[in-house]
């Protein structure tokens, strides 16, 4: 019998005689099978090496051309694997001679399938060639233990060995190092992961992965090397890695994360750069674990450079439509200030919107910085020549799980066969952030079915947008309260907005329906409604409103940062005074044949009842009872008045004035301008909007309204990020 085996173990390459051999065979035989078989500490072994057969163009010391005659293939131990499959994986034939050089090709291709733990080949007496495998086990589940920190579906997708797939030694220790890398990208570089295998029957097994997560790694200190005209807190205010501190708990800025070191080196030279240091160099960024692995200390190495001041500021154009003097008018940059590479920046985009609106779709821009080390000043020129002519052929819409692919779509400044613009991709990707659907919007670009066309992967990443609330307090002014609302800002996946809400206490009742949808009949156009009914019990006034009303609203794009609307409300009010306000006594008091017994309004302390009053003729009257208001105690009451409107008027004019029914017409228009950056968290940019209101179109009410709100947004240092809000309003009627 004659074998070739492999083994996780040792490797073996067995040699045996199976038929009679001449005399001369059996003496070239006999060293081969005397020589010592390697032990199961072979190097070759202990790194799981592929077994190698005999490749010296013999077997058992015939020549090739003598080997046997294969008479058949059979296969031996295989469970789930089919005979055939398993032959397949063979260079040989039934017919073909059992090569040594194509049985080694075959050995190897079987054991580098995953599938099997041992492989063996063995010529039978009968010429038959015999596979006999030791399969792999059948992963029946994989088991996280002490993953605390970290979420089960995170690690899950990134782990190779699942439910049904082949078991490996090598696919558990490759899962261990993405869990591992898992724990790190979190900030956790101590966390250390242990695999266990637990077999089962029917040569099954339960992968188990025991997790020591340890503490988050954080940033001990961040340290600079080189930096002459900025303190080392001005350059660490700049970055967003800070210091482990106690006040951070909630922050994980704190974290180290190695992803995060080269966009640090970004922010650096944005920093150096819109401070004139146009030449400012970060040589290299350094991070040191420490032995107890908590913590790392980061190292910057930076060349500041000189600072530099604007000398001369150009466009220049190759175009002959183009103006130069009036793109000039673009750049916000002028000679002597200190050079700003964000504004160059800014400049840029001002330009290449510039050419856009002018009919120039395949534009460059490109500033060009000329510097002046002796006069310590950089030459700007803006160059715009015409670009390359890239079509958008296609938009791929991926992700949206929820989301109907047209309201992504829509959101999307360029369209399948328009030209292709950076600036308005980008800004589409902003848009689609402004939605508030996703928490992950990605735009990536492929290369087209020609040189001249590209394709716009946009991915998006589905988020919950209903909300449920319910909330309950208790006030001194309106006792316990109760306010419960539903709201689905994206319903059934189209954008439409529905919100439901509900509010009741001792004072106040309140129900309220909107409902808005952003593109009316599929054109750039919202529209919306609103009902309310709300009942208020103005106490202190001595008045209860009950009011009615609904609202039709629309909106519309005026350009690409500025947006109008339109908005007409019809409420109905009715005003009547709060009878629960006025307090019975016993003593009973009659004027002008009106019983307004022990009937009062809380207010000053009055010791008796004032004598005079209007009656309903206009005219004023006596009280000839000479009744003092006390109470029980015989203490003076309050101001003592009637309950009907005539008998308060002067006391009372308000709510007299106010009470009866009221039906209230307004129609009211908006502008508004947003240049933020990023609706959800910006960092510069302005907000602006202004209303005007006017009540009176066929209604009971008239008045005018004006308002007015703004804040203004500008990125600080640390991170930090200012805001100025400012907001006003006037109103006559």
């Amino acid at each position: 019998m004659r074998s070739m085996k492999s083994g996780v173990g040792a490797v073996r390459a067995i040699l045996l005689a199976a038929t009679a051999l001449s005399p001369a065979a059996l003496a070239q035989e006999a060293p081969a099978a005397t020589s010592p078989e390697p032990q199961a500490n072979d190097s070759r072994a202990a790194a799981g090496a592929v077994p190698q057969a005999p490749v010296d163009g013999s077997l058992f010391g015939l020549p090739a051309g003598e080997a046997p005659i294969i008479q058949a293939i059979r296969v031996a131990g295989n469970q789930r694997i089919e005979p055939e499959t398993i032959a397949s994986y063979l260079v040989v034939h039934p017919g073909d001679r059992a090569d040594p050089q194509l049985l080694d090709i075959g050995l190897k291709t079987l054991f580098n399938t995953g599938l099997f733990a041992d492989v063996a080949l063995e010529m039978q007496p009968d010429n038959s060639l015999l596979i006999t495998v030791q399969e792999n086990p059948i992963v029946n589940r994989v088991i996280l233990e002490g993953n605390r920190r970290v979420k089960e579906d995170k690690i899950t997708k990134e782990v190779q060995l699942a439910a049904r797939s082949v078991f490996t030694r090598a696919k558990a220790q490759a899962d261990v190092q993405r869990i591992i890398e898992v724990y790190r990208r979190s900030g956790r570089f101590a966390a250390t992961v242990t695999p266990k295998v637990t077999p089962l029957e029917q040569n099954r097994v339960d992968v188990i992965y025991e997790i020591d997560e340890g503490p988050k790694t954080g940033v001990a200190k961040i340290n600079f090397i080189g930096n002459r005209n900025f303190s080392s807190g001005e350059l660490r205010g700049a970055l967003l890695t800070k210091e482990s501190r106690w006040w951070r708990f909630f922050s994980s800025n704190s974290n180290y994360d190695p992803d995060r070191l080269e966009y640090e080196r970004d922010l650096l030279r944005q920093f150096y750069a819109k401070n004139g240091y146009a030449d400012f160099q970060v040589i290299s960024a350094v991070a040191e674990l420490t032995p107890d692995r908590k913590d790392f200390f980061i190292t910057f190495t930076v060349d500041e450079g000189e600072k530099y001041k604007v000398g001369e500021v150009k466009v220049k154009t190759s175009l002959a439509k183009l103006d130069e003097n009036v793109l000039e008018n673009f750049v916000p940059i002028k000679a002597g200030e200190t050079f700003d590479g964000e504004r160059v920046e800014k400049a840029t985009e001002s330009i290449t919107f510039a050419t856009g609106s002018s009919g120039y779709a395949f534009v460059d821009v490109q500033p060009r910085l000329d510097r002046h080390p002796d006069t310590k000043t950089i030459d700007i020129t803006f160059e715009v020549n015409e670009g390359p002519r890239v079509y958008v052929e296609r938009i791929n819409i991926k992700g949206n799980t929820r989301t109907l692919d047209k309201v992504i779509r829509r959101e999307i400044r360029v369209a399948e066969g328009d030209p292709y613009n950076k600036i308005l991709i980008d800004r589409s990707k902003s848009r689609l952030k402004a939605l508030d659907f996703f928490t992950e919007v990605e735009v990536e670009e492929k290369p087209g079915s020609a040189p001249d066309r590209t394709e716009l992967d946009v991915s998006v990443k589905e988020k919950a947008t209903g909300s449920f609330s319910v909330g309950v307090g208790v006030s001194s002014t309106e006792n316990f309260i109760v306010d419960f609302s539903v709201e689905e800002r994206n319903l059934m996946g189209r954008g439409q907005t529905l919100r439901f809400r509900v509010q009741t206490s001792s004072r106040t009742r309140l129900v309220d329906i909107r409902f808005t949808q952003p593109y009316f009949l599929d054109r750039n156009l919202a529209a919306g409604f609103s009902l309310t009914n709300q009942r208020t019990d103005f106490r202190e006034s001595g008045f209860i409103r009950d009011r009615y009303g609904f609202g039709l609203n629309t909106g519309f794009q005026i350009s690409e940062y500025w947006r109008g609307s339109l908005q007409y409300q019809l409420a109905r009010d009715k005003v009547e005074l709060d009878p629960d306000i006025f307090t019975n006594q016993t003593q009973q008091t009659v004027v002008d044949g009106t019983d307004i017994t022990g009937r009062f309004i809380p207010g000053a302390v009055v010791p008796e009842l004032q004598p005079l009053f209007v009656n309903n003729a206009g005219q004023q009257t006596l009280i000839n009872t000479g009744v003092r208001a006390r109470n029980a105690n015989d203490e003076p009451l309050s101001f003592f008045q009637a309950f009907t409107c005539d008998f308060i008027e002067q006391a009372f004019a308000p709510s007299c004035q106010s009470r009866g029914k009221f039906l209230t017409s307004l129609l009211g228009f908006s502008v508004g301008v947003d240049t933020r950056d990023d609706p959800i968290d910006p960092s510069r940019g302005v907000r602006f909007s202004l209303s005007e209101s006017v009540a009176g179109l066929g209604g009971d009410v008239n008045y005018f309204r004006t308002e007015a709100s703004g804040a203004y947004y500008q990125r600080l240092f640390g991170g930090f990020v200012g805001k100025l809000q400012l907001r006003g309003g006037y109103i006559t009627g």
